[in-house]
């Protein structure tokens, strides 16, 4: 009767490390895509530095708010095993901002 509560447990503490590291690949992934846009570069170039850094299937949105650069990656985490026909993938993300430098924002 333990075992497999002890199967449960330590199949949820690994999708948590799961979650929690590739939420902190999406905040790496978006600080990367918001400088590259801050700095001047265009909106392609911003997006694939982010896209190495981000997760497999990650959403990169960029958008600009006056003067800022606003980028959000987003990325889904699927539950281990067994673990998926029990329960929902966990929805992750990382924004970043950073005022643009210069005068002009990158059309492309």
């Amino acid at each position: 009767m333990a075992l497999p509560a002890l199967v449960v447990v330590t199949g949820l503490l690994m999708w948590a490390v799961a979650a929690v590291s590739t939420q902190v690949r999406c905040i790496d992934a978006a600080r990367a895509a918001a400088r590259s846009l801050a700095r001047g570069d265009s909106e392609a170039v911003a997006t694939a530095s982010a896209r190495i850094l981000a997760p497999g299937q990650a959403d990169v949105h960029v958008r600009r708010s006056g003067r800022t650069v606003l980028v959000k990656v987003t990325a889904a985490v699927r539950p281990p095993g067994g673990l998926a026909a029990l329960t929902p993938a966990l929805a992750v993300s990382g924004d970043a901002s950073v005022p643009v430098e210069g005068a002009q924002w990158p059309l492309g």
